[in-house]
Parts: structure tokens; C-alpha cells; sequence
């Protein structure tokens, strides 16, 4: 798995490449990603799921636990282009009322800015 990131205003666009699983260790690159973030101070993260083509429970893991250290901080983690594999992943678990998720840049940029602050 490989992450590549990019500022756009306050917000960081973490745009993720490969698998998030176990074996291939994407879980803790991710994590170690999202805590190198806060670390810096940053708080809105984006993360761009457009690369990934399967995530087992240990990715989807490591996805609920960077959204609640980021929530934790004072910030907000929001799902960008998610899969229909991911998207039918997060129904049978409940957890798509958790995750805000957008199928647009652009409308995900907007919602940060309308989150009103903690």
C-alpha cells in the first residue's frame, strides 16, 4: 500500500493506494499516517479511497481507529471515493452512519467548511 497526501486549504487529502490489510501492512501505514497528521496539528483529514481494492477487518480496523483519534483531537476524518466493495462493507457493519462519505472532492472540501467548530 502507498499513501500520497496533499493540503488543500486546512484540510489534508490522504489519497490511499494498494490493499488496507493485515499482511500487507497497509493497517499500520495508515495508522503511523494519521498520527504523523495530528502530530503536525492537523485535524481535517481526507482520505481517498479510490486507489483500494480490498480491505479486510484489519483495515477497516485501523479506518475506525484513525476516525476516533482524529474525532478525539478536535478533527474530523471523512471518506472520499469509496468503493462499492467498501460501501457494501460499511452497510453490513453499520458503519456507514458513522463515516461521512462523498463521491466528490469537491463536496467534501465544502463539508469541512461548514463544520461548525468544537
Amino acid at each position: 500500500m502507498q499513501l500520497e497526501q496533499r493540503i488543500v486549504g486546512n484540510v489534508v487529502v490522504v489519497k490511499v493506494i494498494g490493499d488496507i490489510t493485515l499482511n500487507k501492512g497497509g493497517d499500520v501505514l495508515l495508522k503511523d499516517k494519521v498520527h504523523s497528521l495530528i502530530q503536525q496539528g492537523h485535524t481535517s483529514l481526507l482520505v481517498d479511497l479510490s486507489g483500494v481494492s480490498y480491505v479486510d477487518s484489519s483495515g477497516l480496523g485501523e479506518l475506525i481507529h484513525a476516525y476516533a483519534t482524529t474525532k478525539n483531537r478536535g478533527g474530523s476524518l471523512k471518506l472520499l471515493n469509496v468503493t462499492t466493495r467498501l460501501r457494501d462493507l460499511l452497510v453490513v457493519t453499520k458503519l456507514l452512519t458513522v463515516f461521512d462519505t462523498y463521491d466528490s472532492e469537491a463536496a467534501a472540501l465544502a463539508a469541512f467548511g461548514s463544520e461548525s467548530p468544537v
